[in-house]
């Protein structure tokens, strides 16, 4: 099955500042905008915003 271009791969790069990201896919139809999501960030040992890099 092919892949969908209205789902793309995206990085999740934490605000943190300590370089760690997490890959997810999301519906560029749904959601235009850059996602944002509340991640764990093991460097930072807490919560933080993850934000979509492009």
């Amino acid at each position: 099955m092919a892949r969908s271009t209205a789902r793309p791969v995206i990085r999740l790069k934490s605000t943190a500042g300590t370089g760690v990201t997490y890959v997810t896919r999301k519906n560029r139809r749904n959601n235009p905008d850059r996602l944002v999501l509340r991640k764990y960030d093991p460097v930072a040992g807490e919560h933080v915003a993850f934000r979509e890099e492009r």
